[in-house]
């Protein structure tokens, strides 16, 4: 497929623009049906909803509020209400608007404050939130803050009004893309490798939104669905693009042609980037273990933007890479290249960044560190985790509002002053909601339970009665929450009446119980679904198990950094984030799933190498060393693309949204930087051999799945096949100078007795190297390096690997003995 999409790279590209274009065509006609279809069925929340469904039918309009406050006198004023109430008659006036109850009313009394000096009205728009246009709801705004004067403040709150003080659509996406953009130009060094994984994003993305937006039409698709599918979307579509154009470059780099290097990149970085992409959608599938309905639509439109990412990946972009052929490379690549300089002294010289074949120096310096002292890298990674991990043991889940908005915005004002003219639980007022009669009892026992700011009752309608109950307290507030455990667990029972407690804070509660109690049974699900995946691609038992370990210790460490910043309030200033509270009731089983998701593609990338090690040499702290050696370098570069793209979404102006941004960004650079590149291999070194352990009667029943598979082996380098008198083998070890220091770059070459060459490599940035010897006996070994002497010594192999050693010392010569 990949050398099919590579000749008939113009007809693939056709294709996907044409998709891409037509989906988007398809999708602005036909519009979005986004349903944010919250249920939660058996809570007591979901009854009251249910009773207040049979006696008050839902209202099809979405209604705001108008605040003012006066400095002095009061609201009824002549001066003030002159002001106001033609603003109201002219936002009641508008189209789209259903109708504005005004506290100058006959029944607007409840509606000022006990000082008068604040009061509100409500407005109720013809549609929901998300159907009323953004002009309207700007008239609106501008309107009833016309009528502000010196020492009269009216400020707006409501769903609609939000819409109008976001930051305009795509800003974070576009912010998120740049600073990606910046990266890959630092990792690749040339604009045209840069562009490639954007736009494979792009197309990714896109083509997911809008088929998203298209399924929208035909089954429950909430809003939070396009959020998260950009989020992830982004994110893994720049990934996965980046790991094949590595494996790409490295391929020409080595003398390809462009086509076979491309061929080979799809076969082996292509085949991980499709096992990746598995994973991700199985881990946001284990978020329908969970029972929560409302996900299905979640699971749905992020599946389906990973699947089109990976599709992206493995057809557009080997088309993207046979229209750029060599351009690919950086300017000064290809120059080497022209002047006849092939991979071996373009990576020996530092070939551009993730592109070249060898691990900069800093990678296999801290390799090497990681070997001499895996217990200190092991201890101070995990006590780094665990002080973060700390604040997770105050983790309270609940609901985000618009109190939480920054302070300077106009929803949050008018939320701050309703709490003050009207108290802190009038944002959030419950309902209970009575099925007959014996409800003035009912009431006065509410009045007097604490917590109770006011208790009113509507008039009833088809049998059921409904108590509006204004807490003390704030929505967020603990106090409240223990306000409706005491309503239902014992005023209620107490009155032998049958009576729900329903309204936003109380369906709030309830979907942060109902999330908590099944938070195990989906945790144990993903890790479980990882532990498999593992064991079947790696053939171990501990290699798994070390896996689940880590992304338990990356998901509390990063929950520990969401509490501190969101809940504790620690820095959301700085970051322009509104007011601190509790972690949105969603946020775990979100985040969980995509951290799931793509700490595999970290762990197959960093295993798979090391795996690839262990196979030819059998010593596990070799491949430990230069597994870490070979894909850290890129496994960051990854990573800070990710982290990039989830903070950008600290600008969507959504607090939602920026809290799993931090969050996911946290967890990734966690994962990333301390996890894979230190206690993952710190901990593999003190384990040892028993890291690859597999009994005997599992691996005969396990399948076999290639991950990666070898990726062909460059013409200079193909040993002389296996001698029919025993198996092949291996000579490693290290060259190094007098001194000890590692010389890389060095020419190590395995001859026959007779003079002929088996094979050939050049040593890492460590010093390491790994020669492949056909069958055991006599050998030659040559060493060459610049300025050093040449250095050439006769070894012995038998069943097993060798293990030979090489000094260099400069200007010598060794004569073979």
């Amino acid at each position: 497929m990949a050398r099919w999409c590579y000749r008939h790279r113009l007809v693939v590209l056709l294709l996907w623009v044409g998709a891409l274009f037509g989906l988007g065509a398809a999708g602005s006609s036909a519009g979005t049906s986004y349903a944010d279809v919250f249920s939660l069925p058996n809570t007591d929340s979901k009854s009251a909803y249910d009773l207040m469904q049979k006696a008050f039918p839902e209202r099809a309009g979405d209604t705001d509020t108008v605040v003012w406050k006066v400095d002095e006198g009061s609201v009824r004023d002549e001066s003030v209400r002159s002001r106001i109430e033609p603003a109201l008659n002219e936002i009641g006036a508008m189209k789209g608007v259903g109708e504005v109850a005004s506290p100058y009313g006959d029944r607007g009394a409840a509606q000022i404050s006990e000082d008068g000096r604040i009061a509100y009205a409500q407005v109720t728009f013809a549609e929901q939130a998300n159907a009323v246009p953004k002009d309207l709801v700007q008239d609106v705004v501008d309107t009833a803050q016309g009528a502000e004067r010196a020492g009269l403040e009216v400020e707006l709150g409501g769903q609609a009004i939000m819409r109008v003080q976001e930051p305009p659509t795509g800003t974070a996406e576009l912010v998120g893309i740049g600073a990606a953009a910046i990266v890959l130009f630092l990792a690749f060094g040339s604009l045209f490798a840069m562009l490639l994984p954007i736009l494979i994003a792009v197309f990714g993305v896109g083509t997911g939104l809008f088929s998203t937006q298209l399924l929208s039409h035909v089954t429950n698709v909430p809003e939070l669905a396009s959020l998260l599918s950009t989020l992830i979307g982004l994110g893994v579509g720049i990934d996965y693009a980046l790991f094949i154009v590595t494996r790409h470059r490295r391929g020409i780099l080595r003398g390809a042609d462009p086509e076979e290097a491309a061929v080979t990149a799809l076969n082996t970085s292509g085949r991980a980037v499709l096992f990746a992409g598995g994973t991700v959608c199985i881990a946001l599938a284990g978020m329908l273990v969970t029972n929560l309905r409302f996900l299905d639509g979640v699971v749905i439109g992020t599946s389906l933007t990973v699947v089109l990412s990976v599709l992206a990946a493995v057809t557009l972009l080997p088309a993207m890479l046979g229209i750029l052929g060599h351009r690919v490379l950086s300017r000064r690549q290809r120059r080497k290249l022209a002047d006849g300089g092939t991979s071996r002294s373009s990576e020996a010289e530092g070939g551009g960044g993730a592109g070249g074949d060898r691990p900069s120096g800093l990678a296999a310096r801290w390799s090497t560190s990681v070997e001499r002292r895996p217990r200190s890298v092991a201890l101070l990674a995990l006590v780094a985790m665990a002080v973060l991990a700390l604040p997770v043991l105050s983790l309270r889940l609940g609901t985000i509002d618009q109190g939480n908005d920054e302070a300077s915005t106009t929803t949050r004002k008018a939320y701050d002053l309703l709490a003050e003219g009207f108290g802190p639980g009038f944002n959030g007022p419950l309902q209970v909601v009575v099925n007959g009669d014996g409800t003035d009892a009912l009431v006065a026992t509410i009045r007097d339970t604490e917590g109770v700011a006011q208790a009113v009752s509507v008039p009833p309608a088809n049998g059921v009665t409904v108590i509006q109950v204004v807490p003390t307290t704030s929505p967020q507030a603990v106090e409240t929450d223990r306000l409706i455990d005491t309503l239902r667990d014992e005023v209620i029972v107490d009155a032998g009446v049958e009576a729900h407690v329903g309204g936003v804070t109380a369906v709030s509660k309830d979907f942060a119980s109902v999330t908590a109690d099944r938070l195990p049974l989906f945790i144990a699900t993903i890790i479980g679904l990882g532990f498999l995946l593992l064991l079947v691609a790696f053939r171990s038992l501990v290699v798994p198990l070390t896996a689940a370990l880590m992304n338990l210790i990356a998901a509390a460490a990063s929950f520990g950094v969401l509490v501190a910043i969101f809940q504790w309030g620690w820095g959301l200033d700085l970051l322009g984030l509104g007011t601190e509270g509790p972690i949105a009731a969603f946020l775990p089983i979100i985040m969980l799933s995509l951290l799931f998701g793509l700490s595999m593609d970290y762990q197959v990338f960093l295993v798979s190498r090391m795996h690839e090690e262990w196979v030819h040499t059998k010593d596990n702290a070799r491949a430990v060393r230069v597994g870490l050696a070979e894909t850290s370098r890129v496994i960051n570069s990854a990573a800070l693309i990710m982290v990039c793209v989830f903070l950008a979404f600290v600008l969507s102006g959504d607090y939602g949204a920026a809290m799993a941004g931090v969050g996911l960004a946290a967890a990734v650079a966690l994962d990333a930087f301390i996890l894979r590149t230190a206690l993952v291999p710190a901990a593999m070194h003190l384990i040892g051999k028993a890291n690859w352990w597999l009994p005997a009667g599992l691996e005969k029943r396990l399948p076999h799945l290639a991950v990666e598979p070898k990726e062909e082996a460059d013409p200079q380098e193909t040993p002389a096949a296996p001698a029919p008198d025993g198996p092949a083998s291996v000579v490693h070890g290290f060259v190094r100078t007098v001194e000890g220091e590692p010389v890389g770059g060095a020419a190590v070459t395995l001859l026959s007795k007779g003079g002929r060459q088996l094979d050939r490599v050049n040593s890492l940035a460590d010093g390491s190297y790994i020669l492949s010897v056909p069958a055991p006996g006599a050998y030659l070994v040559s060493t060459t390096a610049a300025p050093y002497g040449s250095r050439a010594g006769h070894v012995v192999v038998a069943d097993g690997p060798l293990v030979y050693d090489v000094e260099l010392a400069e200007g010598e010569v060794d004569a073979v003995s």
